[in-house]
């Protein structure tokens, strides 16, 4: 009787479990529902700039060379603003026709000397809006020398300046001495023999700035002194006189 008695506690003991279970089951499925549904509500009301930027003329630099790759860093998290600042329809490295030229003429002579390795895209062209919500962050953390203009806009804004680093055959970033994006001197590029010097970069990573500068400039683009990864295609002065600055209007 006692065994009886014991064995029956227990199937109504499993049967709670059983329904506590399920319960919790249900509950995680319905927020998970509700989690993509709101996602997908939120994609579909955010504003289309891959459409934008086509409409505007500019060119997917990966598609018309896909050995060239890229990693949007302004879609993640992984920035100076430690939050997405692309929406989710900003998706490709969009260029201007004739900073695309450039850049593709720099992947062939890079694999001309180097078939190892491969240009990767950062940052390419970058919405005014954008540019705006950097300027904010600039001016909060005393950062402004290293942000273009929001007011005024830079040559990204007009799909005419590209960052980009060199990337292995096995997917690994060469080392330039600084992450992407470092504020700092030693991201430079004016004073690289002193920073050589005083061990803030090595051999190594100065050898892997050199090689990317003198194939980005071979192709036409210009350098900065403050980034060593930042390349222009033209000067803003011409943008500015001969081309459309990336807006929603």
């Amino acid at each position: 009787m006692f065994l009886f008695r014991l064995y029956y506690l227990c199937g109504i003991v499993f049967e709670i479990i059983e329904m506590k279970v399920l319960r919790i089951f249900v509950v995680l499925s319905l927020c998970l529902f509700t989690f993509c549904v709101n996602a997908q509500k939120r994609k579909s009301n955010e504003f289309d700039w891959d459409a934008k930027m086509k409409e505007l003329g500019l060119m997917d630099v990966c598609f018309w060379e896909p050995s060239i790759q890229s990693y949007l860093v302004y879609a993640t998290n992984d920035n100076f603003t430690e939050k997405p600042l692309y929406n989710m329809k900003l998706t490709k490295a969009w260029l201007h026709p004739r900073a695309t030229r450039m850049l593709i003429r720099a992947q062939d002579l890079l694999q001309e000397e180097r078939p190892d390795l491969s240009l990767l895209v950062l940052d390419a062209a970058r919405p005014m809006e954008v540019q705006r919500e950097m300027g904010k962050w600039a001016k909060l953390t005393n950062n402004e020398y290293y942000i273009a203009n929001p007011g005024k806009g830079g040559l990204h804004n007009y799909g005419l300046a590209v960052d980009v680093t060199l990337v292995g055959s096995d997917g690994i970033w060469l080392q330039m001495g600084t992450p992407f994006d470092y504020f700092g001197p030693e991201a430079n590029t004016d004073k690289e023999d002193e920073l050589l010097r005083k061990r803030l970069i090595t051999a190594t990573e100065l050898t892997n700035r050199r090689l990317l500068r003198r194939i980005m400039e071979k192709a036409g683009f210009t350098s900065v002194s403050s980034e060593w990864w930042h390349f222009n295609a033209c000067r803003r002065e011409e943008a500015a006189a001969k081309y459309i600055l990336i807006d929603r209007d």
